[in-house]
């Protein structure tokens, strides 16, 4: 005797989709992976919107050591002196964002993309809350 029917074959077909439909619509949204730092030093002085640096777009295409080693970024947010003049004379982002490796300093939007006021900071990445959730509360 089998226990198939030409009906339950729908019925479990159903019943995957109303799972996975309602029951992963409740998922919390995932946040950036990897820290994204924004670099407001100077940028709110100069009248332009903080810097969002995309660390993992530029990571996956590089090693460490391009930036960190060759081009003396230092592994802290806000622990860099960067700023145009220094940019337009080849230093820190200006090694390759001069028009020949990366865009060159004259699309300002496209480095100057975040919200005004926005603080130097690494954002938190998802990992980072799993792995010391407690540094990562905020204080009341």
């Amino acid at each position: 005797m089998t226990i198939f029917t030409p009906k339950l074959p729908r019925l479990a077909l159903l019943a995957v989709i109303l799972v996975l439909t309602f029951g992963l619509g409740s998922l919390p949204v995932a946040k950036a992976e990897y820290g994204d730092v924004v670099i407001n030093n100077y940028s709110d002085e100069a009248g332009m919107r903080p810097v969002i640096f995309p660390h993992w777009f530029h990571r996956i295409r590089f090693r460490c050591k391009v930036c960190h080693a060759d081009l003396g970024f230092k592994f802290q947010a806000g622990g860099n002196e960067i700023n145009m003049l220094k940019i337009i004379d080849g230093e820190y982002c200006g090694a390759c964002h001069n028009g020949d490796i990366a865009w060159s300093v004259e699309n300002c939007d496209l480095c100057h993309s975040g919200k005004p006021g926005t603080p130097t900071q690494a954002h938190e990445s998802t990992l980072q809350k799993i792995l010391a959730p407690t540094s990562t509360k905020k204080a009341k």
